[in-house]
């Protein structure tokens, strides 16, 4: 609740949270009182993780939770002091995302065949992935009434349910709206209620593994050597706007990112 409520996390975040937690908890499951635990305590159970091979940002998603518990156990009154202050926040190695060409793209998304319903559905959905530079995890929440048709803007729930409006280029609100008016009714059933943009055969939400599964199917249709991922084609939106001059902070805006230097990678 004080995840969900206070901090505002969506459903993902407090899962990875609660796993977090239950894991620390176990570590130290003998030491009934948190004012036992020290910071070396702390720094050798993040050892620990890094020694078991966990991801560097596993580990630096776990050091946040840790402080995070520990300032709440203060904040509520059940610890007098925070022994993870002083635990700096390791870094992270810093990957060029893999991207697709314009003409990899272009390949990409012709290979959909947009003769049926659910054609026209993925081909709107990777317009957008790729267009919108869109999380998958965004796309699948979208609603009818997350499109603002007429000025061709996207209304977006990103990481802590923050909104932000995104542009959509030509070919995208094409699709749009080819999608919207002639095929989302032909996916929809009559018991089911939903109103979700993208919708599978069941008439319910897809998920972010059916857009996984969906994009997969397409990659291999085509001659792409490099792994694709619905991240693929976010990257590519930021590579390719950047690579045509646009500014930055705009496309810090567009991507959600909270913090200017995540999006510099990009650069």
């Amino acid at each position: 609740m004080y995840l969900r409520v206070e901090k505002n996390l969506a459903a993902n975040s407090v899962d990875a949270y609660r796993r977090d937690i239950s894991r620390y908890a176990d570590h130290f499951s003998e030491t009934a009182d948190p004012d036992q635990i020290q910071t070396s305590d702390i720094q050798s159970y993040i050892r620990d993780l890094s020694d078991a091979y966990l991801k560097p940002s596993s580990i630096r998603r776990t050091v946040s939770v840790i402080r995070a518990f520990h300032a709440y156990l203060v904040e509520e009154g059940k610890a007098d002091k925070n022994p993870s202050e002083l635990i700096d926040m390791p870094k992270l190695p810093k990957h060029l995302p893999e991207v697709l060409t314009v003409e990899e793209i272009d390949a990409l998304l012709s290979a959909i065949n947009t003769s049926t319903a659910p054609g026209v559905r993925d081909r709107t959905m990777l317009e957008l992935l790729y267009s919108a530079g869109l999380r998958v995890s965004e796309m699948t929440v979208l609603s009818v009434l997350d499109v603002m048709e007429g000025n061709g803007w996207l209304r977006v729930t990103g990481k802590g349910s923050k909104e932000r409006i995104v542009p959509l280029g030509r070919e995208a609100i094409k699709w749009l709206e080819h999608y919207i008016n002639e095929s989302r009714q032909k996916l929809v059933k009559k018991e089911k209620t939903t109103g979700r943009l993208f919708l599978n055969y069941r008439g319910e939400t897809i998920s972010r593994k059916g857009v996984w599964k969906i994009l997969k199917q397409v990659a291999s249709e085509t001659d792409l050597t490099k792994s694709v991922s619905p991240h693929t084609l976010r990257h590519s939106f930021a590579t390719h706007l950047l690579e045509g001059g646009a500014d930055l902070r705009a496309v810090q805006q567009m991507l959600g990112h909270s913090d200017i230097s995540t999006t510099q990678i990009y650069t």
